[in-house]
């Protein structure tokens, strides 16, 4: 746990890394890593919370770059193919939102379990499926990561259940995951994640309820954007200190997620995390996220909190990294993204007989009713 408090404290203050083998980055001597101060946590019912400063080396803050820059990259890609009309349907982006992904991904092992709501691109990305699957999806193609058959709200990896559409349902089958692993007696946590919009729910506060009741290793995490669709916080909710909402459960507020390495203590009940942060976009592709709030204020935004640029400020002046280095990062990152856009719109759609495919995991094929009696499609798992 204060492991991932650290690391979603440290990808504000960011897969694979390439070899810097160019001869003007191989030339320089760049420090190994950076101590850095962290904005002090706001605590519910905690004693103590997460270090004040933590530690960067070069090796992760280039992998943690390199990840943010992934999924900005590959949500404007997004926004231009459903532009296009290539991409159609819902469509919720997270771009301004990368380094609560990145963060919590670093703070946690593979083999813990997340869960989240319909912004999800991120999470399916840093959760370990590539660009190309998720791009591939979001067209409706046979490469996606659900053969084309999920699109934007519904993907799915190892360990990572989606991507749902229903407002705040994800969080009871949240703490029923974390049911599961103390259940069959794993050390492992769920992280289950919903936006302030859903904060309200009440089936949130019967998780609640639950989750401490059985002492389940769940950590409900509230990804605070500031507007649930078009509504701000102070409009829709009475309090938004949304970390003291568990109130029988701890809670904490993060206010800069940044991240990095640690111990990996596992809670031994739930607690609530709180991650203020912003998303560029408006709530969908539909919403063009003028009409409540201004220009002015989303350019602030960028300007003094956007969580790439901080890393980025934060590697250079501490001799991390060079803008040479993250230039070529930034270069490599966009010729991904293109080389995958290529594939998301050349790969053929499934064909209609596989409609009914993939209903069971593992069961013997069996006939599924179409629109009509006299319709019938195949189901194989």
């Amino acid at each position: 746990m204060r492991k991932m408090l650290a690391a979603v404290s440290r990808v504000l203050s960011g897969a694979s890394q390439k070899p810097a083998s160019r001869v003007l980055v191989a030339s320089r001597n760049f420090a190994n890593d950076a101590t850095f101060e962290i904005k002090k946590c706001d605590l519910h019912r905690l004693e103590e919370g997460p270090p004040v400063t933590t530690v960067l080396t070069r090796e992760d803050g280039l992998k943690y770059y390199r990840m943010m820059q992934t999924v900005r990259r590959m949500e404007l890609k997004a926004d231009q193919l459903y532009k296009q009309k290539i991409i159609r349907g819902f469509c919720h982006l997270c771009d301004g939102q990368e380094a609560c992904c990145v963060g919590l991904e670093a703070g946690i092992n593979p083999t813990d379990h997340l869960i989240t709501a319909y912004r999800a691109h991120g999470f399916t990305f840093t959760r370990g499926l590539s660009v190309r699957e998720i791009l591939a999806e979001l067209t409706g193609r046979k490469g996606g990561c659900a053969k084309g058959k999920g699109g934007s709200m519904h993907m799915y990896a190892k360990n990572f259940y989606g991507g749902n559409g229903i407002v705040g349902a994800q969080v009871p089958l949240g703490a029923g995951i974390a049911l599961a692993c103390k259940y069959n007696g794993k050390d492992e946590v769920c992280l289950t994640l919903y936006g302030d919009g859903a904060a309200n729910q009440g089936q949130i506060f019967e998780a609640y309820n639950m989750a401490a009741l059985w002492k389940l290793p769940c950590i409900f995490i509230c990804e605070n954007n500031r507007y649930g669709m078009g509504t701000s916080v102070e409009r829709a909710a009475a309090s938004t200190d949304y970390y003291k909402r568990g109130d029988f459960i701890p809670g904490l507020r993060v206010r800069t997620p940044v991240v990095g390495p640690g111990p990996r203590p596992r809670p031994r009940g739930p607690i609530l995390m709180e991650l203020q942060t912003y998303r560029y976009h408006g709530h969908s592709m539909s919403d063009p996220g003028v009409s409540y709030r201004t220009r002015e204020e989303i350019q602030e935004v960028r300007s003094k909190s956007d969580p790439i640029m901080l890393l980025k400020d934060r590697m250079v002046n501490s001799n991390l990294a060079s803008v040479e280095e993250l230039k070529e990062i930034d270069v490599e990152v966009r010729k991904e993204i293109e080389d995958a856009a290529q594939f998301a719109t050349a790969d053929p759609e499934p064909p209609l007989e596989e409609l009914g495919y993939h209903i069971y995991s593992s069961d013997p094929p069996f006939e599924v009713r179409g629109a009509n009696q006299w319709i019938k499609f195949k189901s194989v798992s």
